[in-house]
């Protein structure tokens, strides 16, 4: 058996005798094989594990050969897809080639045939995930500044960042932690007419609420107990340049109004004196707070929120791009395998490893991703990352075994997060499907059994 054949293989037909001879006859081919009777039990195989390949029968009762193909290509973008159906002829051979299908073979067929059409496939498959490898490192469309994605809302991302860094205009970034937001704000600085002036960066979180105003406007000698000499603050640092406030909605209500005056008028005093400094500063915001929120609850300045949010950029949570987690992965396998273990050469991930990180919720999202990697590299004693290498599988485990309780809490979070994406995308359910890394009819049945209203 040729080295790069498939492991691991779901056949589904609905005929259990000539199921059972080929799913034997595969075993002996090296395959590891799970057999499913019924379309149902096929969509929950697909749903526990990533399979390499499937091979169905077109016609079956209930879930057909087609909603099997659908739901697998929306999970597995890469799986390979062989049909086998005893009704057989040019419409169907067409329809299942446009549904993502590598073969087409029609009942009686010789074993043979099955196997051709297998190794062709997965020839087709290796040149093809080759290839979107090299594009997504040579192609500016797939990555800006350190961000990676192959998703529509990631290309979305980097087209509003690349017109937007063209601008002067003030930019308020939000995202939950973890997403990449100093990214965004650098990629925005280095595709500007600012790049080659001083991207200056500030956590307003990070710094003490006494000290805050002093690292941002600076301070001259005598201002205050330790201040020995005159200091510039970050804002006159990134004159001409770029100031970074992560965190913003975390100032006080007396730095706001300071900040809100830079933004005005581009002026301000440094702490302990009189003389006004001009500056001429791009400020780009970000924030993981409800910022309208806070303006509601009178905590944040209204005056201050639209003169930050003069172009809003929101960077999405891992879990809407869920087809990105192979290819950031596989990035940082390979950024930290050549760190600490350089002799080991390429590192890759196994099918459960895959299925594993795919699985997951990744509430700290890139951020998270980059550490679990991290940590596995050096657990690994191989050339592959398996799942007992990830801290996320044992949570995952625990989580299995929890009960009802930890199913209902995983339901009422599934739920939402539909909810929101059909807000997101005005009730679009093929695009909330998209960005959800689920298939249609999936988000069908999810919807009908949530009684979520659209």
């Amino acid at each position: 058996m040729s080295e790069t054949v498939v492991q691991h293989l779901l056949l589904v037909d609905d005929e259990d005798g000539f199921r059972e001879v080929v799913a034997e006859r595969l075993q002996e081919f090296g395959y590891r094989v799970e057999q499913a009777s019924t379309g149902e039990v096929a969509l929950e195989r697909l749903n526990e594990f990533a399979f390499d390949v499937v091979i169905t029968d077109l016609r079956l009762p209930g879930v057909d050969g087609r909603q099997i193909l659908d739901e697998a290509f929306a999970r597995y973008p890469e799986i390979i897809a062989i049909v086998i159906t005893g009704f057989g002829g040019v419409r169907e051979a067409v329809e299942v080639t446009r549904l993502g299908a590598e073969g087409f073979l029609t009942k009686p067929f010789q074993f043979e045939e099955l196997v051709h059409a297998l190794n062709t496939a997965t020839e087709k498959r290796r040149l093809k995930a080759e290839n979107a490898y090299l594009r997504a490192q040579l192609q500016d469309r797939f990555k800006i500044d350190g961000i990676i994605g192959r998703t529509p809302i990631m290309l979305e991302l980097f087209e509003l960042l690349r017109t937007v860094a063209a601008t002067p205009s003030t930019v308020l970034i939000t995202g939950e932690t973890g997403t990449g937001k100093e990214l965004a704000a650098r990629a925005l600085h280095d595709a500007s007419p600012r790049r080659n002036q001083r991207f200056v960066a500030i956590n307003c979180s990070a710094i003490p609420e006494t000290l805050l105003e002093a690292e941002l406007f600076g301070h001259v000698r005598g201002a205050f107990t330790g201040a020995v000499a005159n200091r510039p603050g970050r804002i006159e640092q990134a004159n001409r340049g770029t100031l970074f406030l992560d965190e913003v909605g975390t100032m006080s209500p007396a730095l706001q109004a300071k900040l809100l005056r830079v933004l005005q008028s581009r002026e301000f005093e440094r702490v302990g004196d009189a003389q006004t400094i001009k500056v001429d500063v791009r400020v780009v915001a970000a924030t993981n707070s409800d910022l309208k929120k806070m303006v509601a609850e009178a905590t944040f300045r209204e005056d201050l929120f639209y003169r930050l949010n003069v172009i809003p950029i929101r960077v999405p949570p891992l879990r809407e791009r869920r087809p990105d987690i192979p290819l950031l992965a596989q990035t940082f396998l390979d950024r930290f395998a050549k760190e600490s273990l350089p002799a080991r050469g390429k590192v890759t991930t196994t099918q459960d490893a895959q299925q594993a990180l795919m699985a997951f919720d990744w509430p700290g999202n890139v951020r998270q991703l980059q550490n679990e990697v991290q940590r596995a590299v050096p657990l690994s004693e191989s050339d592959e990352v398996d799942s007992s290498d990830l801290s996320i599988s044992q949570v995952r485990n625990v989580s299995e075994g929890g009960g009802d309780t930890n199913f209902t809490l995983l339901e009422g979070v599934e739920r939402n997060a539909i909810v929101q994406m059909l807000k997101e995308t005005g009730g679009n359910k093929l695009e909330t499907a998209k960005r959800l890394g689920i298939g249609r009819q999936t988000l069908y049945n999810k919807i009908k059994a949530y009684g979520i209203e659209t």
